[in-house]
């Protein structure tokens, strides 16, 4: 039988150095081509250009435009499936057919460049999990029999033993033999202050070590780290997320069919009946425009296209008018804790004193002791003091030890600051939720610090909207301890608290409920759990690149307020394509029958079309403004 120690780890991709740009991608020069003769074509045109010039330059146009979507629908349609993009290819072709050249030349332009987001979106995702990968080092310190030696990670064996040595990020997923360090693991726990390792602890691959040096046994081959595995997780996500399309395209297949197949009984029954070839052409072309699909497209963009503009305005980066149609549709709410409804950086937010010492003396004999260490405990002391505008002091004789605090003498006072060893003198704290730390004065306990992640002041406001708009109760998901996560979520007003998770443990939690699912988080552990839900929310401030990529929606501004306006304004943007495609389809009925029973004419034909499409675009402006977005 193969053990683990057998096996060879597969070598990890290295990560690309830099991220695609959009012009790097083909689909975004060719759209470009396509926009630049446009543009050119059109320019003659309007100031009395020759009119071959202007021709040639549209089909150019068509050329650079439309090959790409013609080659897919072809390819398509060898599969026996027929799109919108090759009926869009044959209504342009058309319209250049009956000298309405102009018109298919921007219908061209709108397709290459839909086309050319959508491939620079998925490209951009594709970087960003592979940037993942830079969280866990190329390279790790292995010793053997005594040996230091410098090795690639993907080389690393289950049994090596490797050295971490202070501010070095851990190569492997392991258990430390030996030293003590405070490891900050935010990237997988969500935790929001560094963990204390002792002897027998688990560390992971990609965390980062503290101020102490660790010997740590490496269990897991790279393959099966934990970060490997939230590489794994955000694209197993992506790849089994049930399709989304927009409403339209829920119908195109059998639209695109049903248009083709009435064009060509528009052409061939007259001719059958004894019309003219030029004649049954023209109805057959101006049949195609009026029912092509055109209209009903535009009539599903302009609402969600300025609910998407009318969000950015405020702070809101919708990806798409997919995600924005798609936010209406969210049953429920899955929120993270560190980072998404707290700020993510630890605050004193508590001073217990015995009587005979004032809190701000206290307060500044520890941020004294603390003023030089590097520990985010040791930081938010001192920028406590700052805020009290306290003096101070020069320390001395600063020793730090890892896992435990510091000691030095500040005003000729010996000064501890450290986790108390005696839990009941910190209980009160440590049973709020709060991290403790014992403040010590010539070896008297002189008082304890509480520090905790502060609450953004919008997040019960926030979950009390949600819970509004969905019908359903919110559910918080974190990686930090059931004491912490319980006093947030009695704070916000969330009953359903799962706490200590690992990624794949949140998306697991995504999945259970069968409802569709948004998920607002920041940490890279977050990912997976974006990736998966219906909608993904990711803070603009506090995220990790990859869950900024990975995620719908960035809230820019950090302001959590913001997600149940942008929920709210998407259902309204809903209800407007649905107004539009009733206003669509009837001028599309209108048009048809008048095509078929009568005679009309091409230029009224191409008037009513427009005329149809001017009018749902109006219609969808309306969330442009800003009572918009201060309606809720």
């Amino acid at each position: 039988m193969t053990t683990a120690t057998d096996r060879t780890t597969p070598p990890i991709p290295a990560p690309p150095k830099t991220r695609r740009g959009l012009f790097a991608l083909p689909e975004a020069r060719w759209a470009a081509a396509a926009l630049v003769a446009f543009l050119l074509g059109l320019a003659v045109q309007l100031t009395g250009g020759p009119a071959g010039l202007y021709w040639a330059l549209y089909l150019a146009c068509y050329a650079t435009g439309g090959w790409e979507p013609c080659l897919a629908g072809l390819q398509a349609l060898r599969e026996k499936t027929l799109d919108v993009d090759l009926l869009m290819i044959v209504a342009a072709i058309g319209a250049a057919a009956i000298g309405q050249i102009t018109d298919g030349a921007l219908l061209i332009v709108i397709f290459a460049t839909s086309g050319a987001l959508e491939a620079y979106a998925t490209a951009r995702t594709e970087d960003s999990v592979r940037s993942l990968l830079d969280l866990a080092p190329e390279t790790a310190v292995r010793v053997r029999d005594g040996v230091e030696e410098t090795v690639d990670t993907a080389k690393l064996q289950v049994g090596n033993v490797i050295v971490v040595r202070p501010g070095e990020r851990i190569g492997a997923d392991g258990e430390v033999l030996d030293g003590a360090s405070d490891v900050d693991q935010a990237t997988i726990t969500g935790e929001p202050l560094p963990v204390a390792k002792q002897p027998g602890d688990e560390v992971f691959a990609g965390t980062l070590n503290g101020t102490g040096a660790l010997r740590v046994r490496v269990a897991k081959d790279a393959s099966e780290s934990v970060i490997a595995r939230i590489v794994a997780l955000v694209a197993e996500a992506g790849e089994t997320k049930a399709p989304t399309q927009l409403f339209i395209e829920k119908v195109e297949q059998r639209y695109s069919i049903g248009v083709v197949v009435a064009t060509l009984a528009v052409f061939a029954i007259p001719l059958l009946l004894g019309d003219d070839l030029q004649s049954a052409l023209l109805r057959a072309m101006t049949f195609m425009i009026v029912a092509s699909p055109c209209a009903v497209v535009l009539a599903t963009m302009p609402p969600l296209l300025s609910a998407i503009a009318n969000a950015g305005r405020h702070g809101v980066l919708v990806k798409s008018a997919v995600v924005m149609e798609r936010l209406g549709e969210v049953e429920r709410v899955a929120l993270d804790k560190t980072g998404t409804l707290t700020e993510g950086t630890p605050r004193v937010v508590r001073i217990d004193a015995p009587e005979g010492w004032a809190t701000d003396e206290l307060l500044a004999l520890a941020a004294g002791a603390e003023h030089l260490s590097e520990h985010p405990l040791a930081r938010a002391i001192v920028a406590a003091a700052h805020e009290r505008e306290l003096t101070i002091a020069h320390a001395v004789d600063f020793h730090a030890t890892p896992g435990h605090g510091v000691s030095a003498t500040v005003d000729g006072r010996a000064v501890e600051v450290t986790s108390p060893r005696d839990s009941d003198f910190a209980a009160g704290l440590e049973a709020a939720g709060h991290t403790a730390v014992l403040v010590t004065v010539d070896g008297v306990p002189a008082g304890v610090l509480g520090i905790a992640d502060r609450l953004r002041p919008d997040a019960a406001e926030a979950v009390r909207a949600l819970r509004e708009l969905t019908g359903s109760e919110p559910v918080l998901l974190t990686g930090d301890n059931k004491r912490a996560a319980a006093q947030v979520a009695a704070e916000v007003g969330i009953d359903d608290v799962r706490a200590a998770l690992l990624p794949a443990d949140k998306v697991a939690a995504v999945r259970e409920s069968g409802q569709r699912t948004m998920v607002l988080g920041d940490g890279v552990n977050d990912a997976p759990a974006l990736a998966a839900a219906h909608c993904g929310v990711a803070m603009g401030r506090t995220g990790s690149d990859l869950t900024l990529q990975t995620a719908d929606v960035v809230i820019v501004r950090d302001e959590l307020a913001a997600v149940p306006k942008v929920v709210d304004l998407s259902r309204r943007a809903r209800r407007l394509v649905k107004q539009n495609l009733v206003i669509a389809g009837t001028f599309i009925t209108v048009l048809v029958v008048w095509d078929l029973v009568g005679h009309l004419p091409l230029p009224l034909g191409v008037a009513g079309h427009e005329g149809s499409t001017i009018i749902v675009g109006l219609n969808g402006l309306r969330l442009l403004g800003e009572h918009a977005w201060r309606r809720r």
